[in-house]
């Protein structure tokens, strides 16, 4: 997740010195601007080298390890937040890391490209699969292992037992909440345990 608009409107949704897991922390920017500006404390948990070099390179506490492995080390209601930004469309049980981050966080924060954005629907109506910014790749070197939905997020949560107390779309770093399923890029959901 490297576009500032969005990350800015993220950042809005956490608390000020909230102890925030960033789950596929990326380079650590989320979670530098946390520190920087909401005063949070915390890890990120990244998988790739280069990524965790870049997080340690900021400051960020970085926590090398594959999320399909869960969440094991931490306890129940570790963090005060646990941020999934970018990060459910990459990995093959998206269930359990749901569960995984309703267990170790008091609140969550999903965030996902929305695949039924309308351009998308357009590609995929004119027989093409999407390219857009927030699916740069083309479908054969995609590093997506799913698609999803915002309309489709809100049926595996209930399914989940999740309360969702707060969910919009953002496009252009703007909320949408008239149609987000069909208006906006990027889904965002806020989730509470129970």
């Amino acid at each position: 997740m490297t576009d500032r608009l969005i990350l800015e409107s993220l950042a809005r949704l956490v608390p000020q010195g909230a102890r925030v897991l960033d789950l596929g922390c990326g380079d650590g920017t989320l979670l530098a601007h946390l520190r920087d500006t909401r005063g949070c404390t915390g890890y990120g948990v990244e998988i790739d080298d280069a990524k965790v070099h870049a997080g340690l390179q900021r400051g960020i506490n970085v926590l090398q390890l594959n999320l399909e492995d869960g969440l094991a080390m931490f306890g129940d209601n570790s963090f005060d937040l646990v941020l999934q930004i970018d990060t459910l469309q990459h990995l093959r049980n998206a269930e359990t890391m749901l569960r995984e981050t309703a267990r170790v966080g008091r609140q969550a924060i999903v965030a996902f490209p929305n695949f039924a954005h309308w351009p998308n629907r357009l590609s995929v109506l004119q027989g093409r699969m999407p390219v857009t910014q927030r699916l740069p790749y083309q479908w054969y070197d995609t590093p997506n292992i799913r698609v999803g939905t915002y309309a489709d997020f809100e049926v595996l949560a209930q399914r989940l037992g999740l309360r969702v107390t707060d969910s919009f779309g953002l496009e252009d770093g703007r909320e949408v909440r008239l149609w987000p399923n069909l208006r906006a890029s990027t889904a965002v959901f806020k989730l509470a345990q129970g």
